[in-house]
């Protein structure tokens, strides 16, 4: 067992210190590397992506239509005249071919269940496949918003009732949602810097650093999830949003990395201190992994005037490469009516800063003004995540309101849960779910194994001589395992964090077999005798 003190990178980021981490873990060149560090799924969703094969092969003949005499490689817009006529007898020519289906049934539900016309439909997704056009509007192209709003409603409200229209801006995923709403925010006066901003913590580890930047300066503050209820709020943390210092609170729902979901009880609780104590509190609360959990029901549902819904379709469905995320925002809501009661003096800066857009400033909504300022308002009339992108976003939405047997749904979460089944095991301990734990990600709580394992003294003193963070680097050292520490996203305990996502089943059994390894190790230092 190696001494060597790794204190020195105990304020790294996690997700740099994970590169720290897989250079030791590479370091042997006769065993193979376990990254569950990252939560890159290793699973993906094949149908809609067979579908936008099948689409792109019909868009391309589309283009070839305008200008097939000059043999060269050379093609125009697509035509909208005859556009459906000609898909339909396309289909009918590859009835068996893969993703035929899938458009199909797609056209069919949103003509019966969005009332989206056919032929509209299918010539913006021909256009948005060919990437022939600006996005228009530069926000989201105009039924792909439709769909992916009703996959939203679909996810995220779980039969719970609407509280009115939101409108949806795709983006470059849920990181660049992150990143335009505090910029939103901070150039529209709505936050200054010594605002406070409230965190349901543990969190995902961005939402930690952005506030205290030189941009923001906003002091954060805790309001902790407890691992003793199975990460939900005490009333003592709730009272802490009363303060009328917190501008926003951010939360992550289902945690990460915890991946637990507000209980029903708890959801309640907080929508009841944001409507009834500060309902002039901005929330953003990200939902990435609600589509793992089991009848999820998003804060944007239950207070729906003050909340900013991010969510993103990278984990679901296997498409981080896509960077494919959406912002949702009730068009009743309580930014656009802070715009209004801002001081004259900075609409009349605001005026000037949106002036470029339109004769009316003050009239530009809350999610128009993230569109704009996602470049830097003069470039909004290129705004907008690429339409190839945003065709890709829609079918995904398809493929989920399409699968009304949850077929895929259920294999991604008992794929995920089984693997959490086995890494528990392989440690010498037995699985434990709670109704509310989603497992893309478990939070390994190093002294609670050690105390499982061998009792609560060497717990104590696995707490004491500060062994959690050092576990980390030894698991790499010794066994080539990548995990990333619970501090880094403001675990209390000393911890660590396993994506569930992203390895087989039999190399989560080996990261289990090998924790348990080195925990053995410790104790053997603790008692002076083998195990």
């Amino acid at each position: 067992m190696s001494d060597r003190d790794y204190s020195e990178f105990e304020d790294l980021s996690p997700f740099e210190l994970k590169d720290k981490l897989i250079e030791i873990a590479s370091s042997s060149a006769d065993r193979m590397m376990l990254n569950a560090g990252r939560g890159n799924p290793n699973f993906l969703a094949t149908h809609p992506r067979r579908a936008f094969l099948r689409l792109g092969d019909f868009a391309v003949e589309e283009a070839e239509r305008s200008y097939s005499y000059l043999d060269s490689g050379f093609g125009g817009l697509p035509e909208k005249d005859g556009l459906l006529q000609r898909f339909e007898n396309f289909l009918h020519r590859h009835e068996d071919v893969e993703g035929t289906t899938f458009l199909k049934a797609a056209l069919s539900y949103a003509k019966d269940q969005l009332s989206i016309h056919r032929h509209e439909l299918i010539h913006e997704m021909v256009a948005g496949f060919l990437g022939c056009n600006y996005p228009v509007p530069p926000r989201m192209l105009t039924h792909a918003e439709t769909i992916v709003g009703a996959y939203l409603a679909e996810e995220m409200f779980n039969g719970e009732p609407r509280q009115g229209p939101f409108s949806v801006f795709a983006t470059e995923g849920g990181t660049a949602a992150m990143t335009y709403i505090f910029q939103t925010l901070k150039a529209n006066g709505l936050v200054r810097k010594g605002d406070k901003v409230a965190l349901g913590t543990p969190i995902f580890s961005p939402y930690l650093e952005i506030p205290p930047l030189p941009d923001y300066d906003m002091p954060v503050v805790d309001i902790r999830m407890e691992e003793g209820t199975d990460w939900q709020f005490s009333d003592a943390e709730l009272a802490k949003l009363e303060d009328p210092a917190i501008k926003v609170f951010c939360i992550v729902n289902p945690s990460n990395p915890p991946s637990v979901k507000l209980s029903p009880e708890d959801l309640d609780r907080v929508a009841a201190v944001i409507n009834d104590k500060r309902p002039d509190l901005f929330v953003v609360t990200d939902d990435v992994y609600g589509t793992f959990a089991d009848n999820f029901v998003s804060l944007f549902a239950k207070a729906p005037r003050n909340t900013l819904c991010v969510y993103s379709f990278s984990k679901y469905f296997g498409a981080t490469g896509w960077r494919l995320g959406v912002i949702a925002l009730h068009e009743d809501n309580v930014f656009d009516e802070a715009l209004a009661a801002l001081p004259e003096e900075t609409k009349t800066i605001l005026d000037k800063r949106y002036s470029s857009l339109t004769t009316t400033p003050r009239e530009i909504r809350m999610i128009d003004r993230l569109v704009a300022d996602s470049r830097a308002v003069a470039l909004n009339h290129t705004a907008g995540a690429s339409t190839p992108q945003q065709i890709q976003m829609m079918l995904f939405a398809f493929a989920g309101l399409l699968d009304r047997d949850d077929r895929y749904k259920n294999a991604a979460k008992s794929l995920i849960r089984k693997r959490f089944c086995t890494l528990e095991l392989n440690m010498g301990v037995k699985p434990h779910r709670e109704p509310n734990d989603v497992n893309y990600y478990t939070l390994i709580n190093l002294q609670h194994l050690s105390g499982r394992l061998y009792g609560d003294a060497f717990a104590d003193w696995f707490v004491a001589n500060k062994k959690g963070y050092d576990f980390l680097f030894r698991l790499a050292e010794e066994t080539g395992v990548v995990l990333l520490p619970g501090k880094g996203f403001e675990v209390v305990d000393a911890s660590a964090r396993v994506s569930l996502a992203n390895l087989t089943e039999a190399d989560y059994a080996s990261i289990g077999a090998f924790a348990r390894q080195v925990i053995t190790e410790y104790y053997e230092q603790y008692s002076g005798k083998p195990a």
